[in-house]
């Protein structure tokens, strides 16, 4: 574990980290909305959840510096009472966790199904490919929401675990196609390569070969593709949410605490619409500057 530190420090990916200000930037503001939203039950001045703390009186509360303010409330509070500050934690805590879970089994469905469509090739690779371009010719968010409300006509009393996983199910399957058309391209160039051709003589099976010696080298891409579309996800999340759809409105993110601020925008109550925007616009700039300096520090060309 120690070398493996040691290698990465001495690497040429950290010392790209270290001369980038942008990704430095990028990266302290990521992981202070990860900390934030990890550590919300002891990081957040008050719960906003909580239905027995919550009072009516201090609804619609401007921020603290603005006249009518309450030091209390930093960034005032929502129409019932509930601390903006505290709600932003606990939102973001719903979003990133859809986003991350969203695009991780995108990945692992894209990753797989390009994996077979690139060293199978033929009629499984033809199949595969049309079933991304006929996915392509939509776009992703009506494909989300198409999955999702399908899922929620079937079980219109699920519980709101169950709600979970049909939305992020909905983000999964918009998202895949870009895994699997990277890295089949990838796997066409590498099961050409001499360690595959190797591999094959000495009667290695062919799902050993993917999943050993095919599979890490087209990784890189991958993982730069990840990073993006994690913003996305939690953008398209937001997305759902705002439009009623989304995750319950028991455990509402930052797309629904932007939905409830949108009625109260033109009587005067911007802190609460404005307040988790920036919270939106701050995780997903940050994600993909970092998706943007890993593309060039993972590129050879530009060392």
């Amino acid at each position: 574990m120690a070398g493996l530190l040691t290698r990465f420090f001495d690497g040429d990916v950290w010392h790209s980290f270290r001369s980038s200000p942008v990704a430095i930037a990028a990266a302290l503001i990521a992981l202070a909305c990860l900390f934030c939203a990890c550590f919300a039950e002891w990081v957040a001045p008050h719960n906003p959840f909580d239905l027995a703390s919550l009072e009516l009186m201090d609804a619609r509360l401007p921020p603290a510096w603005v006249e009518g303010g309450s030091s209390k409330y930093l960034l005032g509070t929502d129409d019932q009472g509930r601390d903006i500050l505290s709600a932003l934690m606990y939102g973001a805590r719903i979003s990133l966790l859809v986003g991350f879970a969203s695009v991780l089994l995108s990945m692992l469905l894209g990753v797989g199904l390009g994996l077979l469509a690139g060293f199978v090739g033929g009629k499984v690779d033809a199949f595969i490919m049309r079933i991304c371009d006929v996915m392509l010719s939509f776009p992703s968010i009506l494909i989300a929401l198409l999955i999702d409300g399908v899922g929620r006509a079937l079980y219109p009393d699920a519980h709101d675990v169950l709600a979970f996983l049909v939305l992020i199910l909905a983000i999964s399957l918009s998202g895949w196609v870009q895994y699997a058309r990277t890295v089949r391209g990838s796997t066409l160039v590498e099961r050409n390569r001499e360690y595959v051709q190797a591999a094959r003589v000495i009667g290695v099976r062919p799902l050993r070969i993917m999943r050993r010696h095919v599979l890490p080298n087209v990784l890189g891409p991958v993982l730069v593709l990840a990073t993006l579309q994690v913003a996305a996800a939690i953008i398209t999340e937001a997305t759902l949410s705002f439009l009623g759809v989304g995750v319950p409105p028991t455990s509402p993110s930052l797309g629904t605490l932007i939905r409830v601020g949108n009625d109260f925008l033109f009587s005067g109550e911007w802190w609460i619409t404005i307040w988790p925007s920036v919270m939106l616009v701050l995780i997903a700039l940050s994600v993909n500057l970092l998706g943007d300096w890993l593309r060039d520090a993972l590129n050879p060309r530009l060392r």
